[in-house]
């Protein structure tokens, strides 16, 4: 327990460091992580996410992703998938949307640590990145830049109350995705480093089925550069497994 809030200090103390030298935004995320299962060994992942721009004035980013997993066991699970996301860009002081297309296949591993549950995912994204242009005063997309992208996400949840298995109730999540450009880095940022997002949150288990959570994440985004932003947000989102 002792490790757990140390680890979390000094992630917190790291992102307080980068956001006294960052482009810095505030917004709030509204996120639905959902599984359904479809057979013995299969179910089919969709999340929805919702970004504010800074300050929550408009939205930033529309994201919908979508997948089938394959569990090899109960803590192994392989996927694959397809993603859209839709993201706000100004030009020239014209603002609009520019769709962003993703191929992605994962390995999600799942274990105990006492009673402390964790997670461990490896993403590879294939990226198609709309390229704004101006037309008639408006924003578009005239073709798409290609580039890929590892992701490593660790997720461990902490029930408030000990218990064999966990059924509802009270609890805490911290975890930490790194990303990671490789092939066509030019296309994106020219760095190998893309960005960390680190969340820290409270949340309610309502039943086997069902959580919901609100917490703290603090994003750096690795620019061109010495361009870097720090997010704050506040991320609101539940979690469905039917």
């Amino acid at each position: 327990m002792k490790k757990f809030f140390l680890f979390v200090l000094m992630q917190a103390s790291a992102a307080l460091t980068l956001s006294l030298s960052a482009q810095t935004n505030f917004t709030v995320w509204l996120a639905s992580f959902n599984t359904f299962k479809t057979g013995k060994k299969t179910s089919i992942h969709t999340d929805v996410q919702l970004r504010s721009t800074d300050e929550v004035k408009q939205v930033q980013t529309l994201l919908m992703r979508s997948g089938l997993n394959v569990h090899l066991n109960k803590n192994i699970t392989l996927a694959a998938g397809y993603a859209f996301i839709h993201n706000k860009r100004v030009i020239s002081n014209v603002t609009g949307f520019v769709p962003e297309h993703r191929i992605w296949e994962q390995l999600l591993i799942n274990h105990k640590l006492k009673n402390i549950a964790i997670s461990h995912r490896f993403r590879v994204e294939q990226r198609f990145i709309g390229k704004a242009v101006v037309v008639n005063n408006e924003i578009g997309a005239d073709g798409s830049l290609y580039a890929n992208r590892f992701r490593y996400f660790i997720r461990n949840v902490l029930p408030l109350k000990k218990e064999s298995v966990f059924k509802q109730g009270v609890f805490a999540a911290l975890q930490n995705e790194v990303f990671l450009n490789f092939g066509n880095n030019s296309n994106v940022n020219n760095e190998s480093f893309d960005q960390n997002r680190f969340y820290l949150a409270a949340g309610y288990r309502l039943n086997a089925a069902f959580d919901i959570e609100a917490g703290y994440m603090n994003q750096y985004i690795n620019g061109r550069g010495q361009a870097f932003t720090n997010n704050h947000i506040v991320q609101l989102a539940g979690y469905l497994r039917l």
